[in-house]
């Protein structure tokens, strides 16, 4: 078995070994916007669920150079963001808005999704995702070096949105009809394969 101290690794050293042992991860693509309304959207899979009550998520962005994401800082300045579930019908022109960009350019111009108004929050979600979450900040929290670490954002989520097709009674979600897609490492991706139930003990 080989063995790596992380504190004698580079940082992208580390992030290759991270990126390739936590799998598969679901991917965030999150719409936001700066104080003069200019939008903005970006994947990130570095994304989870941290509570229920409050319902609350998770991003984490990274910090290049000590360049924050403009993600991370439309979202330190409105307070709102969206979050939509990655799917296989949506991930090819999520992909596009990946790309390294100015600011001051909407990435959904790159793309065929078209944005749909938000109920509780000011920043327009995507029409075409089975499921977005309206999303107002809690906190954000700098990690690791000022330079090269990351901004780990709190948020909690003040509406779902829940296509009717991946919708189950009562309040459930149908992972089949989703088709989520999950990010691996480097430019792999992953389907939803074969699922099993495990009851867990109850003594």
């Amino acid at each position: 078995m080989k063995k790596f101290e992380a504190s004698k690794l580079t940082k992208q050293q580390n992030y290759k070994l991270l990126s390739g042992s936590v799998i598969p991860r679901p991917i965030a693509f999150i719409t936001s916007q700066d104080t003069n309304g200019t939008l903005n959207a970006a994947p990130f899979s570095f994304f989870n669920v941290v509570n229920s009550e409050p319902p609350m998520i998770m991003i984490s962005t990274t910090r290049s150079d000590g360049k924050r994401k403009d993600t991370s800082l439309n979202i330190e300045a409105t307070e709102e963001f969206v979050v939509h579930i990655t799917d296989e019908v949506t991930v090819e022109q999520i992909n596009r808005t990946a790309a390294p960009i100015d600011r001051n350019i909407n990435e959904l111009e790159r793309t065929e999704l078209t944005i749909i108004d938000s109920d509780l929050v000011s920043v327009p979600g995507i029409e075409q995702a089975k499921i977005r979450l309206e999303c107002k900040l809690d906190r954000i929290i700098a990690l690791g070096d000022v330079d090269e670490g990351s901004d780990l954002i709190i948020g909690e989520v003040v509406m779902f949105h829940i296509d009717d097709n991946v919708y189950i009674e009562p309040h459930k979600v149908d992972a089949n009809n989703l088709k989520a897609v999950s990010r691996l490492a480097g430019n792999n991706y992953a389907k939803l394969g074969e699922s099993f139930i495990i009851e867990r003990p109850t003594k």
